[in-house]
């Protein structure tokens, strides 16, 4: 049986195989789409320490701050 997933740029299924060559999307165009937003940081992970977050939100508690080891 195979398995459909939404392509994760514009919704349409792909049905996830190795057969499937662009998988998880469902062409080279949204792939390459996909690709464009994170190179341009349209898509981005944020930092817990950098400057999207608030003092102290997302701080690792065992790590000491910055400059004071």
């Amino acid at each position: 049986m195979e398995k459909h997933l939404p392509c994760p740029r514009c919704g349409k299924p792909v049905v996830w195989s190795p057969d499937s060559p662009w998988r998880p999307f469902c062409s080279e165009r949204c792939r390459l789409i996909d690709l464009g937003d994170w190179l341009t940081e349209a898509h981005r992970i944020p930092d817990p320490g950098g400057p999207d977050f608030p003092e102290g939100e997302g701080e690792d508690e065992t790590r000491p701050p910055p400059g004071r080891h």
